[in-house]
């Protein structure tokens, strides 16, 4: 593939003609991160990156498309001087969230990466942890779940390696869960049961009432959805 800015340019405009609402957008930041929750936040250092997990933006989303085609013709200059330059490109500066990816600083060079077909760049990475994990499909579209998703974890606190396969498409459905959870955990009290906090209560939920009533699911149902959590809304949330 080339680095032609015309090339990337029109591309981008046949899609957005295609799709008469344009490619997908570039994830905001800030949108997203105040959907799923800021909780900690360390320096990954200079790490190489699938140049394909780069999805988002902490402020020019509207000079790219979200594959970093350009959607401003402003930017001919800056990226002509920088394809001209040749060599290696300079590390860029990100900001990851999951499986996703935020340009800080290199726009242009994300952009050239992906014109020019590459699977990796080079980057300087800041990793911010988050209550509600974040897939690399997301789109804004998806964030009024993954906000739903994110006030459930807070009520009931799922231990990390249950939160990476969380995904239910209607917000209404993450408020239900709660409620169950909560009123499973009630149940267990009710019958002498110590529940010493709400993690406590999640793990207990999720291993002794979630998993089993899935397992008994996909025994007598062959089309069941693949996520654990959508089968137990779609056939155990109201089972008791």
């Amino acid at each position: 593939m080339g680095d032609s800015f015309d090339s990337a340019w029109w591309q981008g405009y046949a899609t957005r003609l295609a799709r008469r609402g344009g490619p997908l957008a570039l994830m905001p930041l800030d949108e997203t991160l105040a959907a799923l929750g800021r909780t900690a936040e360390t320096d990954e250092g200079l790490r190489t990156v699938p140049v394909d997990g780069v999805v988002g933006t902490l402020a020019r989303g509207d000079d790219f498309d979200r594959l970093f085609r350009p959607r401003n013709r402003a930017l001919r200059d800056r990226w002509c001087a920088l394809a001209a330059t040749g060599g290696e490109l300079p590390p860029v500066r990100l900001v990851r969230l999951g499986e996703m990816y935020f340009v800080e600083d290199g726009h242009h060079r994300i952009a050239l990466a992906r014109a020019r077909g590459a699977a990796t760049i080079r980057a300087e990475v800041r990793s911010v942890c988050t209550v509600a994990w974040a897939l690399r499909c997301l789109t804004l579209a998806d964030l009024p779940s993954k906000k739903a998703e994110r006030m459930f974890l807070e009520r009931v606190p799922l231990a990390d390696a249950d939160r990476a396969g969380l995904w239910l498409d209607d917000p209404a459905d993450w408020f239900r869960l709660a409620d169950s959870a909560e009123a499973w955990g009630f149940r267990q009290t009710l019958r002498g049961r110590t529940l010493r906090d709400r993690a406590e209560l999640a793990g207990a939920w999720w291993h002794e009432e979630v998993r089993p009533v899935v397992e008994r699911v996909r025994n007598r149902v062959s089309d069941a959805p693949p996520r654990v959590i959508a089968v137990y809304v779609s056939y155990g949330l109201d089972h008791v």
